[in-house]
């Protein structure tokens, strides 16, 4: 018999969140997450600048930060996850130009894809998407705040930043300022120091400009995010997320900005996702070991970065061939502050992967007779506790849940935590094969246990944006519906061969289908086929 762990809701939940652990970019080190508010995290990710359609590199950081809000939520956390969009910059200028059009119509067009595409992954728990455009009076006011104080100067129309004027400058990328160039031409002629960058830039002819104190102009990348952190999440708020060549200079340049405007840390954790990279190699999917990635590999990742620059393909086109949830599933197979490798071959190695667990919810579904999607499960990690007594199944199911939430606590190990779910599909396909559950009605008992293991894995699942509704490979440039009525006529095709004793038939249906990649199983309650 299954019972509730006792403990008082208030002591788990402190348990709880002593024993999250986060790598800090900034200190180099895994720190014990406390919020600055208790049980509130204010989280901003640094999103992208919409000129261009998005590609698969886009997602890297959104698929991470909302495996991450849904954790902290699991474990109690009230949080508030913001990610920005850049709607002005040189690359939007330039790239609305190219089409003939405006750069807030191209802003609009592209954050459009971009929405679209998150939707589409369902990555549904961003509760804002501020524009830099929207900042503006944020931007200037912050601006003016850092001249007056005497970290910044006005130069012929522009405002830089004088980082000389900042003792702690680089303390995040560990940078020398003495080594650091800047931007050449007409505006290394009106900085300080070559390491100055400029927070306001005057209009050149024909460009967007906005009216300030300084004339007219538009602000520099890095004082956007400042401005609208602060509006949304305060001073200082947890965590800022971003991939690992934002260190330098856009982070570094944030942190300086920002704690010399206000005299106090802008964020308490900074994490740093690796970059996507393009890969010929194929490692092992479902295993349980998963290596970090060491803290100073920013400039080596960099040169393997993907992006449009390296062939990055739009990522509406990467959907005709992958399913969101395949693309998920590999986006966190791997610990995030890795470089992810990237290749057809490696994504369809995960799908291979996936198939595991769908073969699993048909199987529950047959035994069972319910749908795995429809299994109530805990919202939170202290609904979610139980206690499996003396029963050696319960045990072992009981078990994984620690594992999983022992790799989620160890900074967010999304691809330790994938392993675990594996052993967990293997452990209750192995049950339900001892006990042939398939070959007779089960006991009340043993679909008990059974339905525990189902619903610990969609419980694990949901925590990381995973198995939240019935999710298949798509089928290349035809109607799923369709291959479904063709499959089921072939199916019954096969069937009447056997009847027929025409065993050479039905053998040449089951190799013809396998040679394009369909495979067919054969099980007491009948045949099903699944993509390969």
């Amino acid at each position: 018999m299954l019972s509730v762990k006792e403990s008082t809701p208030a002591a788990k939940k402190s348990e709880t969140r002593m024993s999250l652990r986060v790598y800090n970019t900034l200190s180099k080190t895994k720190e014990a997450f406390e919020p600055v508010t208790p049980g509130q995290v204010g989280m901003y990710l640094c999103g992208p600048t919409v000129y261009k359609p998005s590609h698969i590199g886009h997602m890297v950081g959104p698929v991470i930060f909302d495996a991450v809000k849904r954790y902290l939520v699991y474990n109690g956390f009230k949080v508030t996850f913001v990610v920005n969009v850049t709607d002005v910059d040189d690359k939007l200028i330039n790239e609305s130009r190219n089409r003939n059009m405006t750069m807030a119509q191209l802003a609009d067009e592209m954050t459009g894809d971009y929405l679209r595409n998150l939707a589409t992954m369902g990555i549904d728990s961003i509760d804002h998407f501020p524009r830099a455009t929207q900042y503006m009076g944020e931007i200037i006011k912050i601006t003016q705040n850092l001249i007056d104080k005497g970290f910044a100067y006005e130069s012929a129309g522009d405002v830089y930043f004088d980082v000389g004027r900042d003792p702690q400058y680089g303390k995040l990328s560990n940078r020398d300022v003495a080594s650091m160039q800047g931007e050449g031409g007409d505006m290394a002629e009106r900085k300080h120091s070559p390491a100055d960058f400029a927070l306001w830039k005057s209009a050149k002819p024909g460009e967007p400009a906005w009216e300030s104190p300084w004339g007219q102009g538009r602000p520099g990348w890095h004082i956007e995010c400042s401005a609208m952190s602060r509006s949304l999440l305060g001073e200082t708020f947890d965590i800022h997320g971003g991939g690992l060549d934002l260190v330098f200079p856009h982070h570094e340049n944030e942190i300086a900005q920002s704690e010399c405007c206000h005299g106090k840390p802008q964020a308490k954790y900074w994490m740093h996702n690796g970059l996507m990279q393009a890969s010929n190699e194929v490692g092992k999917i479902g295993g349980r070991a998963t290596r970090e990635a060491g803290a100073g590999d920013q400039v080596a990742q960099e040169a393997g970065k993907m992006g449009k620059s390296k062939g990055a393909s739009a990522f509406s086109e990467l959907l005709t061939r992958h399913a969101p949830e395949t693309i998920r599933f590999f986006l966190l197979s791997t610990h995030y502050r890795r470089p992810i490798d990237y290749s057809e071959a490696r994504i369809e190695e995960v799908n291979t992967g996936l198939e595991q667990f769908y073969r699993f919810f048909k199987r529950y579904e047959r035994i069972a007779g319910m749908s795995f999607y429809k299994l109530e499960y805990a919202r939170d990690r202290d609904a979610g506790d139980w206690d499996p007594g003396s029963d050696p199944m319960l045990k072992q199911i009981a078990e994984h849940r620690s594992q999983f939430l022992e790799a989620m606590d160890d900074d967010f190990n999304t691809g330790g935590a994938v392993g675990v779910l594996f052993d967990l599909v293997r452990t209750l396909n192995k049950y339900a094969d001892d006990e042939k559950l398939e070959n007779k009605t089960p006991s009340a008992e043993q679909l008990a246990t059974l339905t525990r293991g189902a619903v610990t894995l969609r419980e694990l699942g949901a925590t990381l944006g995973l198995f939240r509704e019935a999710s298949g490979k798509p089928v290349a440039g035809g109607d799923n519906e369709l291959v479904g009525k063709l499959m089921a006529l072939m199916i019954e095709l096969r069937a009447m061969a056997r009847g027929k004793k025409d065993f050479a038939m039905a053998d040449h249906i089951r190799k013809a289908l396998g040679e394009i990649n369909i495979a067919l199983e054969d099980r007491p309650g009948g045949t099903e086929w699944t993509l390969k």
